[in-house]
């Protein structure tokens, strides 16, 4: 199939995603009991169509440039690293506005040193070879709805394969919706749809025609597909390195997600702000995000701690407690949180923080990721600020369990005082996460689209993590380390993505807008909506 029928394709479906965005965004709040008029409603569309509408607008404009100039245009030049490893620049991306969407961010990948800028002057030329396609059969997850959508549009459009996705049972009601925004890729034989649980992708995964499966799941899933049940065969077959599975996988699989908070003078304001920040990322989606906040990281003897933390829970007081729509999420919550959840008739959760955690005494908090609205705090002994700062990620990569992504809150007095700085890029360095975030959420990331979403490379096969492999990476980058994301300490308007918004939901409508049809003209009631929050 040559570009143009691909750009063609591509177009299709945006143009599918926004006749269908109303329909799908109401089937997810319904069974998510998101009431109308609920400024809930706005995750639904930032995670679902709004992030696709993203991911298909960057495609075709890199499929654009591939057929005018032969490669990909990067957004700046690259820049080298202190180890003189190249840092491509993913976002802001031309064309979509995103200096003023994302005003004062910026996220770099940072290569593995193998990669020379030579490399990068073929970027998308992959697109033009012709290669047998393979059937890829993508286990789609149950909780963000856009995520079975851009793991097989990354499948498809980005790896020139063919995919069989298997719908989550727990958000299979998006598949006749989905099965019409695929419409004319059905029609070409690039996608089938199919349903049923863990018997069904048992049989599609040991089908012969399947060549590769992509998973975005539990590490228990994984380990399951790969290694079979638990058990003594299991054991043996880590041992000799002899998986059950002799097809490639590549996976996404959660994380114990640390937010490290570095000690600085921070304003009252600065501290609600990134309060407000950390707040967001546990209570997002009900907390069943595998990039959910898990473990805030902080410095005993920082001044400013108790504050910090009674601002945090202040924030989540003011939260509405959320539907538990997850299966199991009743039983996790009482294993994680060490209480009883309330009887609730709506089948709510209260949202939890277990202040000063430690691994000795809850080696479920750190080893496993919970997959409900509990989060913990736990605090680390250190001379200072800095030593703080080496301890913590140290921590996080020895004592957490997962590699996906990882934040850090930091004061610019932090970086500007003698060695700060040294230690700050030392930091960046060192975290062994596929995404790291400086003072906001490394889910922007993944609703970015243009980065790799993924876990880091040094996992493997028989310890996976957080994951093997990447998807989005619209810029086709190869030897992506991590993906290092910085932005304001605190910035205004307030983000629509902030669970205290007051009016989300015109905003995400119109960014949807914006994504699907660019044009400068829509900028001005974007910047209008934006000031009701």
């Amino acid at each position: 199939m040559g570009l143009l029928d691909r750009i063609s394709l591509l177009e299709d479906c945006l143009g599918r995603v926004l006749l269908l965005a109303s329909e799908w965004v109401e089937s997810a709040c319904e069974a998510k009991g998101i009431s109308v008029g609920s400024p809930l409603r706005s995750e639904e569309i930032a995670a679902g169509p709004l992030a696709t509408v993203r991911h298909l607008r960057l495609l075709v404009q890199n499929y654009n440039a591939v057929l005018a100039k032969g490669r990909i245009s990067l957004p700046a030049p690259p820049e080298e690293g202190p180890d003189g490893s190249l840092r491509v620049q993913v976002v802001p991306v031309r064309g979509l506005f995103d200096a003023i969407v994302f005003s004062g961010f910026k996220a770099n990948c940072w290569l593995a040193p193998s990669i020379g800028r030579d490399d990068l002057e073929r970027l998308g030329s992959q697109l033009t070879n012709s290669k047998p396609a393979k059937i890829v059969l993508v286990l789609g997850a149950g909780n963000v709805s856009s995520i079975p959508v851009t793991d097989a549009i990354t499948k498809i459009f980005q790896e020139g394969n063919v995919v069989l996705l298997k719908m989550n049972p727990v958000n299979e009601y998006l598949g006749p919706t989905f099965e019409r925004l695929f419409g004319r890729m059905i029609d070409k034989g690039l996608v089938r749809i199919i349903y049923g649980g863990a018997q069904v992708g048992a049989a599609a995964v040991d089908h012969p025609q399947v060549d590769e499966v992509h998973i975005t799941g539990s590490i228990y899933s994984h380990d399951a597909i790969v290694w079979g049940p638990c058990g003594p065969e299991r054991q043996r077959r880590l041992s000799m390195g002899d998986p059950v599975l002799k097809k490639p996988i590549t996976s996404e699989l959660g994380n114990v997600s640390p937010w490290i908070i570095v000690p600085g003078p921070y304003s009252q304001a600065q501290l609600r702000f990134q309060a407000e920040n950390v707040s967001a990322s546990i209570a997002n989606n009900a907390s069943f995000n595998c990039v959910a906040t898990k473990m805030i990281i902080t410095w005993r003897h920082w001044p400013q701690r108790t504050a910090f933390l009674d601002l945090v829970e202040g924030v989540l007081a003011q939260v509405p407690r959320r539907r538990a729509y997850y299966p199991g999420a009743h039983e996790r919550y009482g294993r994680f949180s060490g209480e009883v959840a309330p009887p609730d008739p709506q089948g709510t959760l209260p949202w939890k923080l277990i202040r000063d955690a430690e691994p000795q005494t809850s080696p479920e908090l750190f080893s496993e990721e919970s997959f409900v609205c509990v989060c913990a705090e736990t605090s680390l002994e250190a001379q200072d600020e800095q030593e703080f700062v080496d301890r913590a990620v140290e921590f996080s990569n020895g004592k957490l369990w997962g590699t996906l992504s990882a934040a850090l809150t930091v004061h610019p007095s932090f970086r500007r005082a003698p060695g700060g700085e040294a230690c700050f890029q030392r930091a960046l360095a060192e975290l062994r996460y596929g995404s790291v975030g400086v003072n906001h959420w490394p889910a922007l990331l993944y609703a970015m689209m243009s980065p790799p979403w993924g876990g880091h490379p040094t996992v493997t096969l028989a310890d996976a993590q957080s994951g093997i492999g990447s998807v989005h990476n619209t810029f086709m980058l190869e030897g992506v380390q991590k993906t290092v994301l910085e932005g304001p300490l605190a910035i205004w308007p307030k983000p629509f993505w902030f669970p205290t918004h007051r009016r989300p939901e015109p905003i995400a409508w119109k960014v949807l807008d914006l994504y699907a049809r660019p044009s400068a003209w829509k900028l001005p009631g974007l910047m209008l909506a934006a000031l009701g929050g």
